[in-house]
Formats: C-alpha cells, structure tokens, sequence
C-alpha cells in the first residue's frame, strides 16, 4: 500500500466524540516516548502530521487521522507516563480502555514496543489486557537502528518473546521497524492492506 494522502480529522477524549463511520481504523499505542509519533509520519511520510516531542506524553486524546480517503489511523495517548499523577493516568487509561472495547470500527491494534529495553511490565500487562479483551493487535517493535551491539536487537525481541509463551499460546504477528531508515515500514502498510 501506498500512502497518498493523510489528513488531520479530529481529536477528542471520549470514544462517543469520534467519527461517526463504518471507515475501519487502526490504533497506535505504545508507553510514552517509544516513537510513536515518528512511526506514524514515516509511515504516511509526513514530517509533521503526528507532534513529536523529545518530552514524554505529548499525545493527550485520541486524534484521527484519514489516509487515502479509505481508513483511520489512531494515535493513542501512551501507557505507562510517570511525570503525571495517579488521578490523571488513570483518566487517560479510562479514555484508552473505553475507545478500544468500544469502537466497533476499530480492526486492530498496534501496539508499539522499544526494541533498546528489556521487557517492561506495563508493556506486557497491556497487551495481557487485551488478550482478555479479546482485540486484535500486532507488536511493533521500533526504534531497531538504534542497537549498537551485534545481536542485541534478537536477544532483546527473543526476551519479548519468551515472557508472552509463558501465558501465551502463539505469539501474535511482530514487525521489527526504524523510522529513520524506514525499516518494516512497508510490512506494516502491507498487513493494514490486507485487514482492510
């Protein structure tokens, strides 16, 4: 798939205030500063349709995206911020977790992972939640350019992969990405293609 076009639609922070459309959309989602908001304008090569900030937690609502006049990309606030109290994280997980079980427009879920760290706990127990949930989603893994060490990367997603088949029965579909070198990105595109 290419992408042609990519829009602005709206943001919002409550999944009744979304597009009124059967348009199938795909959400974005990862803890803050996984380079969510890179992936998303290398994806539509757009330098600046999602705001990037070198300070965590910039997404704060669900914002829509129209691409190729066919479907929605969702950026997502992201999990896991610590520099905010307990009483607004938790509004923002109330704001996630009701777009997610609610939008019935909504084909999968992304959820994005930095591929330099160890597994984290609230990466795990978000897509444990959605397992529950019974949504669809897919691992990306980002920011793959920037391993220095030969075979880092591979132990680190092997690591990944470990944790999750302890609860899990198969893993679900993961792509390896660099939005800098423009890794994965187009497998990513593919797979929308064929959800659409």
């Amino acid at each position: 798939m290419q992408i042609k076009k990519a829009e602005f639609v709206m943001s919002n922070p409550d999944f009744r205030q979304c597009p009124e459309s059967k348009t199938p959309e795909f959400a974005f989602i990862g803890r803050s500063n996984v380079g969510k908001s890179s992936l998303i304008n290398a994806l539509t090569n757009k330098k600046a349709l999602a705001k990037t900030s070198g300070k965590p937690g910039k997404t704060r609502l669900i914002n829509h995206f129209i691409i190729n006049d066919r479907w929605y990309l969702v950026d997502l606030p992201g999990y896991g911020y610590a520099q905010i109290g307990k009483a607004e994280r938790e509004k923002f997980e109330v704001m996630i977790h009701d777009y997610i079980k609610h939008r019935e427009n909504l084909k999968g879920v992304f959820v994005l992972i930095d591929s330099r760290h160890e597994p984290q706990k609230n990466d795990t127990d978000f897509m444990e939640w959605l397992g529950q949930n019974e949504i669809p989603f897919v691992i990306v893994f980002t920011k793959s350019d920037k391993s220095r060490k030969a075979g880092e990367l591979d132990r680190k997603i092997n690591k990944y992969k470990s944790i999750m088949l302890e609860t899990w029965e198969e893993m679900p579909e993961c792509f390896i990405t660099s939005s800098e070198h423009r890794k994965g990105l187009d497998d990513v595109l593919s797979f929308i293609e064929t959800l659409i």
